[in-house]
């Protein structure tokens, strides 16, 4: 238990923020960094879906029909063409800007600047 606390973080809106704009410009992104901006979506996606959980938020069905979604994404794996994984980093892009949003106006997160 300690060691969990120990490696506990705060949840950060702003770096889920900077992850979703990096994968839903217009330019996809380079190559090699797809794999990497897939796992932090997918470690965003998982806190979010903790904090619907946890808040209660996910008896609104908005938030329960968002959370179905972003553990469906979660649980695919990362596809191996090109184009394949950007539609897939889309995917989780938008799941998790639409889920942070909610969660915002339900006033289960802070805004994020």
């Amino acid at each position: 238990m300690l060691e969990r606390v120990r490696g506990w973080s705060p949840f950060d809106g702003g770096a889920l923020l900077d992850d979703v704009a990096a994968v839903l410009d217009e330019v996809p992104p380079p190559e090699g960094d797809i794999a990497q901006l897939a796992e932090r979506l997918s470690g965003h996606i998982a806190r979010l879906v903790t904090i619907s959980v946890a808040s209660e938020a996910e008896q609104d069905p908005t938030v329960a029909q968002l959370v179905l979604r972003a553990r469906t994404l979660h649980a695919d794996p990362l596809p191996r063409g090109r184009q394949e994984a950007v539609a897939h980093l889309r995917r989780l892009g938008w799941t998790a800007n639409e889920l942070h949003d909610r969660l915002t106006v339900m006033r289960c997160l802070k805004e994020a600047a």
